[in-house]
């Protein structure tokens, strides 16, 4: 099953009389089942393909097909809806609530998604045991060291089992070790394919 179809992807970038084109006309199809990296020199346009298939930001031109669903063609709302129903994000800097701690920010997907108390307990005692941090649950990110913060990181993106996780150098803070062990086991699929974006 596709999960997402990217089709003559562009977005430049406008300041002042300045025009940068980070994108020039990227395919990309992923499907369900797949695990798919994006690699290339810092300024090629990883991060900004990431955020346009994670539906944070708009192609300047061509076609974003995410679960069925044309990107372009939804407004803000309904763009929100897609991201939290069906897509799982790791930032490159985390992107934790510092005021949270580490159990409530995993459990912060689930609560918008709606899901009862006792699920959400289970989910995220079970996300946190997966990636080692059962001990730190009610620490905040200011507690924890880098490597521990990138590990809440994935376990909020994998808390509503989304059909796709997008993930910008997401083990790039962990020891090798942990690196293998916060991996989401439910992604199964050919080998890695390296794609560079244009």
């Amino acid at each position: 099953m596709e999960v997402a179809n990217i089709s003559n992807v562009t977005r430049t970038f406008t300041i002042g009389k300045v025009e940068t084109r980070a994108l020039r006309g990227v395919d990309l199809k992923i499907d369900s089942g797949e695990f798919t990296a994006l690699v290339g020199p810092s300024g090629s346009g990883k991060t900004t393909l990431l955020q346009i298939v994670g539906c944070l930001d708009l192609p300047t031109t061509g076609s974003v097909i995410i679960n069925g669903r044309d990107v372009t063609k939804l407004n803000r709302n309904q763009r929100a809806d897609l991201r939290k129903g069906a897509l799982g994000f790791i930032f490159q800097f985390f992107a934790l609530i510092p005021t949270l701690t580490a159990y409530e920010n995993v459990e912060m997907p689930l609560l918008l998604s709606g899901q009862n108390h006792g699920k959400r307990r289970e989910r995220v005692m079970e996300l946190l045991k997966a990636v080692g941090l059962t001990d730190r649950a009610h620490h905040r990110p200011d507690q924890l060291s880098g490597g521990e913060q990138q590990r809440v990181a994935v376990a909020r993106a994998l808390s509503i089992n989304p059909s796709l996780v997008l993930a910008d150098e997401p083990t790039a803070n962990l020891a090798t070790e942990n690196g293998r062990h916060s991996s989401p086991r439910t992604i199964r699929g050919p080998p890695a394919t390296s794609r560079m974006p244009r």
